[in-house]
């Protein structure tokens, strides 16, 4: 029998390919969870194990299927709140986070560990919702309980205002008055001999939902397809529903902006575009010495110290490439935490000794460290004037390629590093045990927070120090790159 689960059912609404395929190829959608993946999913277990204390007198119920379904009916009796109540309807299944008594009703509490609350919750509520009252569950009210962004941890955390439970009942009901027809539509799409087509060509019915057809593999595209153009949105829709895939393929009749035609161009020559004359007054920000700065931070669903908020960005390691003078070769200098901690102190006293008071500091996308910059100063007054003075240095070297004042087709679109290191200086990332900075968030966390032997943290470290380092390095090489096309 093929049983439509609450997770399946949000995959049916973005994407009927993908459903399909959940059914009828499971193997072509089986892999391993990525280590992103299992740390989002780790962190999500613990806020929901984190919301069961609020109440103290639930039962929790088992994960096996059959049981959980046999104990749930006999767990209602008691009249307390239950984790995890499964029920079945018609090749429905599904489990409430917290089924919480009210008179002669049950509330439904969906527990998620983002901020606020989502279109894709609403739809999460309204199919548990379904399921529940074709058992003859009255169900009351329909709560979302999720992280408040404006808590503040001071000491013990404090569990009522970590969370906020907001009642989304009217939203989810509006939605409940379609759902037995598309549930309806999921069997039938669940039923065909064939997939039907991806999500990308259909109208979702979630908006900023969790599935993406391009990185499922929904559709197989070249390099350099339409969605790499830059602010393609509907326009690449249109292109690929109309049978056009590459950038170089877009008729001369359509209208691209400025940027668009760039790429279309630099795909189609496979020359670089270059601007010389914005390269110039990019460069002529730059003041000696300059620090090529870059951070590393991370951040947990459930703020581990005082001053941060669910999903604070902890800083743990830097590091500074300087350039003194013109023609001078780099210095390199790094930070990386050593204790199990808050690395907060020890990352600020290190940084402010490093950067001087004059000349550029430059990084690449100013937004993430200017705001870490300015956290810091927030959760430590004593070095607002230090961070208020540094913030006036910064330079932003992502600038003037998320401009186009350089671009080269080998990019497909992007102005990230990763991509802008192997179009501009034939260098990339490929070969590092660490080679992007959500792995390395991760893995730090990991040594120093979890327990581990110091052979395996060591190895860590040293993996981190070199991947922070080429970073930094890339910001040189880039720059030097940019100073030789000036001229040339």
């Amino acid at each position: 029998m093929k049983v439509l689960t609450k997770s399946n059912y949000i995959i049916g609404l973005e994407c009927p390919k993908f459903l399909w395929e959940i059914f009828n190829n499971p193997k072509r959608i089986r892999k391993e969870l990525s280590l992103a993946d299992q740390f989002k999913f780790d962190e999500g277990g613990k806020v929901g194990e984190m919301a069961k204390k609020l109440f103290p007198d639930g039962i929790s119920l088992p994960q096996n299927y059959r049981q959980n379904i046999k104990e749930t009916k006999n767990s209602l009796s008691k009249k307390r709140p239950l984790f995890e109540a499964g029920f079945e309807f018609s090749g429905c299944f599904s489990r409430a986070d917290i089924l919480i008594p009210n008179e002669d009703k049950w509330d439904i509490i969906e527990v998620k560990s983002g901020t606020s609350v989502k279109d894709i919750n609403l739809h999460d509520l309204a199919f548990q919702k379904y399921v529940y009252e074709r058992n003859e569950l009255k169900i009351g009210r329909c709560f979302l309980l999720h992280l408040n962004n404006n808590y503040k941890r001071n000491g013990e955390l404090n569990l009522k205002e970590l969370f906020e439970n907001e009642d989304v009942t009217e939203e989810v009901n509006k939605i409940s008055k379609e759902i037995e027809k598309t549930i309806e539509d999921m069997f039938k799409i669940i039923s065909l001999k064939k997939s039907p087509k991806a999500g990308i060509f259909t109208q979702s019915k979630i908006k900023n939902g969790y599935h993406d057809c391009l990185v499922e593999g929904c559709v197989s595209l070249p390099d350099n397809n339409v969605f790499c153009l830059y602010r393609g949105g509907k326009l690449s829709c249109e292109l690929l529903d109309g049978g056009i895939e590459a950038i170089k393929d877009i008729p001369d009749e359509v209208e691209l902006n400025i940027k668009q035609s760039i790429q279309k161009e630099c795909e189609i020559t496979k020359k670089s575009y270059i601007n010389k004359e914005e390269i110039k007054m990019f460069l002529e920000q730059l003041k000696y010495p300059i620090y090529y700065l870059d951070f590393e931070t991370f951040r947990t669903a459930i703020p581990m110290f005082d001053g941060l908020k669910p999903y604070s960005q902890v800083p743990f390691q830097f590091s500074i490439h300087i350039i003194k003078e013109k023609g001078t070769e780099p210095e390199h200098h790094a930070f990386l935490y050593k204790g199990d901690k808050d690395p907060r102190k020890d990352f600020t006293f290190a940084l402010k000794n490093l950067l001087g008071e004059n000349g550029t500091v430059l990084v690449y996308n100013q937004t993430f460290e200017v705001g870490r910059l300015k956290e810091l100063a927030e959760n430590m007054p004593s070095y607002k004037k230090w961070v208020d003075s540094t913030l006036n240095r910064v330079v932003d070297l992502l600038v003037p390629f998320r401009e186009f004042s350089y671009y080269n087709s080998i990019q497909q679109g992007s102005a990230s590093i990763k991509k802008v290191l192997p179009a501009l200086c034939n260098v990339d990332y490929s070969g590092m045990e660490i080679e992007d900075g959500v792995t390395a968030s991760i893995e730090f966390f990991r040594v120093t927070y979890n327990d581990c032997s110091k052979e395996e943290r060591d190895e860590v470290r040293e993996n981190l120090l070199k991947y922070c380092e080429l970073d930094t390095l890339a910001e040189v090489m880039i720059v030097e790159k940019l100073m030789d096309l000036a001229k040339e």
